[in-house]
């Protein structure tokens, strides 16, 4: 099986080594020519386009930016409609707008072109070391054939449903996290106002109804004042605009990732939106007055 990568950015180019490692032929096209000649060092073929790629692949593998950028690559000038078959399938690993994977699947369904989507969790760590959680939609007999491709690169692969299921499940992911974080950030900073240590509070209810991944893994860095990005605000306004985009097109009413939305905007015009989205709490600072780092 030859596999084709397209979008060798902070996650794709990770997970396009741990393909090549688990000994899949692989050929792979980005905009970053020096990103080329690092993966084809590495015993990767370079391609020019996505056209060239679906012309040598049997399966591609897309992880871009945004729903713009999936449309164009699958559907646009030299792109893998352009020479894709009726053996050919795509599974793209990007997190967009559910509504465009089905669009996106449809176009491509006309010639013939299967289409998983297949967005990921986890962040930059999770694709260096092939830890990846992956939730899949489309064909469940298309999903299971290409499971050990997607394995190469995860920890976990789970099938959710047809085509849009994957990117409904990872909206729903970032839903929960955008408003897990927040509330984290707000009550420490209530702690910490209140007269109370917010580290001696994270402690406490940390092994209760209160602990959660989210929660161990955001607490520590808001305490610390390290706003590295594991994941980016921007990144994660991206997200949470696909899941408003998505629940309006269903008719429902999402007002805690409204929210959400509005307070990474305020981020955002803070000029942080490169930031961890740990720094929600610096949100509830400029609010409040109050900083809880140590």
């Amino acid at each position: 099986m030859k596999v084709g990568f397209i979008g060798l950015g902070i996650m794709g180019k990770p997970m396009a080594k741990n393909v090549l490692k688990a000994g899949y032929e692989l050929v792979v096209t980005t905009h970053n020519p020096k990103t080329i000649e690092e993966m084809t060092a590495l015993g990767a073929e370079g391609a020019a386009n996505g056209a060239e790629v679906a012309a040598k692949a049997d399966v591609i593998i897309t992880m871009l930016p945004n729903s713009p950028q999936v449309r164009e690559v699958c559907l646009g000038e030299g792109g893998i409609m352009e020479t894709g078959t009726e053996k050919t399938v795509v599974i793209d690993m990007s997190s967009i707008d559910p509504t465009e994977s089905k669009a996106i699947a449809a176009e491509l369904a006309k010639k013939g072109i299967e289409l998983l989507d297949c967005p990921v969790s986890g962040g930059e760590p999770k694709a260096i070391d092939g830890s990846l959680s992956v939730m899949c939609g489309g064909k469940k007999e298309v999903w299971e054939k290409y499971y050990d491709l997607l394995m190469s690169m995860a920890g976990s692969v789970v099938y959710v449903g047809p085509t849009g299921s994957g990117n409904v499940a990872k909206l729903a992911n970032q839903m929960i996290v955008a408003a897990n974080i927040g509330i984290v950030a707000e009550a420490l900073t209530f702690a910490k106002k209140a007269g109370s240590d917010p580290e001696l509070v994270y402690q406490a209810i940390r092994g209760g109804l209160a602990g959660s991944t989210v929660l161990d893994a955001k607490a520590p860095m808001m305490l610390a004042g390290n706003y590295k990005p594991g994941f980016r605000i921007d990144l994660h306004i991206k997200d949470l605009n696909n899941a408003l985009n998505a629940s309006h097109a269903i008719n429902m009413p999402v007002p805690m990732t409204a929210h959400m939305m509005e307070v990474m905007q305020e981020l955002k015009n803070h000029e942080e939106g490169g930031n961890d989205h740990s720094d929600i709490v610096k949100y509830y600072e400029r609010m409040t007055g109050t900083s809880i780092v140590k």
